[in-house]
């Protein structure tokens, strides 16, 4: 039996993208991290493909959304790359060819009636300020940034009404200082990772603070990716651990986000552990008094944890894997070419822990995607990919967003990763995201089944779904 999935007026049909990832980096004013380590070394990418042409955006800004358009989008985010916009970065001089660049795009937008969402960080940091300062290890850094955001309200802050800080803020200390698999590639820095945490939920606080203090006529929150942590049983070990882990990897920066404080069972075990962030009473303040307007949610899969059966081995060097590990659900269906379970009930639990934990604040899906590798093999005669399992992926998450709606979560809008196929950091184009292909040798677009379907979803503000007995 089809059921009929309805969303409310107004809301968002988008998808997400990256100033790093689409771009390229021409005419940049300074490189960001991945920039330098792509050139510096090469080899850690897929193909060794990087971010120099990536969707080469820069070029076709126009025609790509423009198909954006075409495929029934009435919003779209990206970000602008610090590295393009300041040419001076400790005083913030503005490069004026970054500026031209996101004001036409920005106009491009305008004229078709796309709402952009503009981003100001996207794991792409200037390495000069790595390199010279320990990146978001400083705090030095984090006033740089607020630098930043006043030359990107300055110039846009008139014409764009939605900005976010920070997309994916855990990924930063996760990837880079914890597990190493972002540049700086560091592993194992627990204590540098918890500093991290904090200077970045303070460069966020900063600039809402900042943004507010300029009366622009808009809103700023931030995207976090939350990733549920199921726990294997009812356990005492395992609900701790479960427990510990949404803490420190979704309610770190979703609680000073939405309440303006810190978890405090995360903060006494930081403390108990001697890891815990230097901190004073003043930018605890500003953490408080400068929360969210509204929420962006990423997310991909769950995390399966179970109670930790050698905490001996991460407490010297510090590593929160202390208090939990990661296991395999036996029923979970898997993303094979990504390695990620799919599980789209976990939407409508995120959507139910801020409507009932988080003030009904109002958010929006501003990420949920499967990555395919090797889609040209779905080409039908006429070279388009017919990206049936896309479809219902989205199908099924949707669904469930559409129950938590219902029962009153207020959530507005639903964004993809992502709108053409983009450059994914050391993966580069392994995995395919989009609804638009490119080829990479003759940047060629091209609208994939998924995205005539997206149009029709759009259009109707719904869809036919055949799946009812999932989402009872």
């Amino acid at each position: 039996m089809n059921k009929e999935i309805h969303f409310p007026k107004n809301f968002w049909w988008g998808a997400a993208t990256s100033g790093p990832q689409s771009e390229g980096t021409f005419e940049k004013a300074n490189e960001n991290v991945m920039d330098y380590w792509f050139r510096t070394k090469p080899e850690d990418f897929f193909n060794g493909v990087g971010p120099t042409v990536a969707s080469d955006f820069y070029h076709h800004y126009k025609e790509d959304l423009g198909l954006l358009k075409q495929i029934g989008f009435n919003s779209f985010r990206t970000s602008i790359q610090w590295s393009r916009l300041i040419k001076d970065l400790e005083t913030g001089e503005p490069d004026t060819q970054g500026i031209t660049f996101y004001k036409n795009v920005i106009a491009e937008a305008k004229k078709l009636g796309i709402e952009l969402v503009m981003n100001l960080h996207h794991f792409d940091i200037p390495v000069h300020l790595l390199q010279k300062y320990g990146g978001w290890e400083s705090k030095h850094v984090v006033d740089l940034f607020v630098k930043f955001a006043r030359v990107a309200f300055e110039e846009f802050g008139q014409d764009i009404k939605y900005w976010t800080t920070f997309n994916e803020p855990m990924v930063i200390p996760e990837a880079g200082y914890l597990y190493g698999f972002h540049y700086p590639k560091y592993i194992g820095k627990g204590k540098e990772a918890v500093q991290v945490m904090y200077n970045i939920n303070l460069a966020s606080a900063k600039t809402i603070a900042l943004y507010k203090s300029m009366n622009l006529p808009g809103q700023i929150g931030i995207i976090l990716n939350l990733t549920p942590a199921y726990p294997r049983s009812d356990s005492e070990e395992d609900l701790n651990a479960s427990h510990f882990a949404d803490d420190f990897f979704n309610r770190s920066f979703l609680d000073p986000a939405v309440k303006g404080k810190f978890p405090e069972t995360l903060v006494k075990v930081l403390e108990k552990d001697n890891v815990l962030w230097d901190s004073t009473e003043e930018e605890m303040e500003i953490i408080y008094h400068n929360t969210v307007d509204f929420l962006g949610v990423n997310y991909y899969h769950p995390k399966r944890v179970k109670a930790q059966e050698h905490p001996e081995k991460y407490i010297n060097p510090w590593n929160p894997d202390k208090y939990f590990e990661e296991y395999e659900w036996p029923e979970a269906r898997m993303n094979p070419y990504r390695g990620w379970e799919i599980y789209p009930r976990a939407l409508y639990d995120i959507a139910k822990n801020i409507q009932d934990n988080y003030g009904n604040i109002p958010w929006f899906i501003s990420e949920n995607g499967m990555g395919v590798e090797g889609e040209e093999k779905y080409k039908d005669t006429n070279g388009n990919i017919q990206d049936d399992y896309r479809i219902e992926f989205y199908k099924e998450h949707l669904a469930w967003l559409a129950k938590a709606i219902e029962e009153g979560s207020s959530c507005f809008g639903y964004h993809t990763w992502t709108a053409l196929d983009c450059w994914s950091w050391n993966n580069a184009y392994k995995n395919r995201y989009g609804f638009i292909s490119i080829d990479l040798e003759t940047q060629k677009r091209n609208i994939k089944k998924s995205g005539y379907w997206y149009k029709k979803v759009s259009e109707n503000n719904g869809f036919l779904y055949d799946l009812e007995e999932e989402i009872k």
